[in-house]
């Protein structure tokens, strides 16, 4: 059964959308590429491991989340999102460097669409990614919740 909760962050509440248990959504207030909320279901309670681990996350105590996850998208999307996991916390990675992950060195404009539709934000570390020149770029969260989790990741050079 689906169902969505909200939890408060330091970013504001992150609405978390549940399906049999596994991770579906996260969305922050605001966010570009919201789905319809019809498609959230009904209210519920957020699971108390993901209330855990995103207070870890947000306190500087959990650098890798841990939790049962279900990417909803297309396979392109999906080698996109999974190749977002693993850039490591405090670390970056440009849009090019992801398209050349995922096998597509010039589909660097798809990879940034995937990236923008990263329905899992934060988990799915997509504010790990830069332009090509190490700028802030397109950030469906906006450039100032994305500079927030680079800072509170340690990632430096960030312009």
């Amino acid at each position: 059964m689906r169902y969505f909760g909200t939890i408060e962050s330091p970013i504001g509440p992150l609405c978390c959308v549940v399906d049999d248990g596994r991770l579906v959504r996260v969305a922050m207030e605001n966010q570009k590429h919201l789905p319809d909320p019809a498609t959230y279901g009904s209210s519920g309670d957020v699971p108390d491991a993901v209330v855990s681990q995103f207070s870890e996350y947000f306190s500087g105590e959990r650098r890798e989340f841990d939790l049962p996850l279900a990417l909803e998208g297309t396979a392109f999307q999906k080698d996109v999102w999974n190749a977002l996991l693993e850039i490591p916390f405090g670390q970056l990675s440009t849009y090019k460097d992801v398209a050349e992950v995922v096998g597509r060195p010039t589909a660097v404009r798809a990879v940034a669409q995937a990236v923008g539709r990263n329905p899992l934000s934060i988990i799915v570390p997509c504010h790990r990614v830069l332009g090509s020149d190490g700028s802030l770029t397109g950030y469906a969260g906006g450039l100032d919740r994305k500079r927030f989790l680079l800072t509170l990741e340690g990632a430096g050079g960030v312009h």
